[in-house]
């Protein structure tokens, strides 16, 4: 039960389908955000892996010139920040930051899409997690924040972040050895 997220799922409408590539030892863990995100939002999918056959990869991502990599900069690949309307759907890594590193360096496909940075970001509300920098966030957050930019709805996404700040206190309570609180519902 330390690791249901039934009643944190939120529904939300995202108008920009999102691909979630996740690295296989994010999958299983209580504090994966990106498990809450691919079953709240109604256009995603989330596949497992490290290295993806560029084939599949252009299968799940379609055309190059409507997709972007929500990624700081890195060195690898193109540098252009990606904005609208040219974006149909945002393609994004879950993982440590040193293996989502890897992972798109082990898939010069990715490298190829065109980079969407987050400006200006909120404090991280992912406080179950070391980042190593403040600007660092959750997948959950980092996408919530790209989507309601994208599609200029941030109202659209504040359920599921709110939702997301009860998961996070959920997850600090069970590692404090405390009983789970009610949810409540919104």
């Amino acid at each position: 039960m330390s690791a249901c997220v039934c009643h944190w799922i939120r529904p939300t409408d995202n108008q920009l389908s999102v691909l979630i590539l996740q690295h296989p030892l994010e999958r299983h863990h209580a504090k994966n955000s990106a498990g809450l995100l691919a079953l709240s939002l109604a256009r995603c999918r989330r596949e497992v892996g490290e290295v993806f056959d560029p084939a599949l990869l252009r299968e799940w991502i379609g055309p190059l010139r409507s997709a972007a990599l929500l990624y700081p900069s890195t060195g690898l690949g193109p540098e252009t920040d990606a904005r609208p309307p040219q974006i149909r759907k945002l393609v994004i890594i879950d993982a440590t930051w040193r293996k989502s590193l890897r992972m798109l360096a082990g898939n010069p496909f990715l490298q190829s899409l065109p980079r969407l940075t987050l400006q200006d970001t909120p404090p991280p509300r992912y406080r179950i997690r070391q980042a190593r920098q403040a600007h660092q966030l959750s997948t959950l957050e980092a996408c919530c924040l790209a989507l309601a930019e994208l599609e200029d709805r941030p109202e659209r996404y504040q359920p599921l972040l709110a939702a997301f700040d009860g998961f996070v206190a959920e997850q600090a309570r069970w590692m404090a050895g405390l009983p789970p609180s009610e949810p409540s519902v919104s």
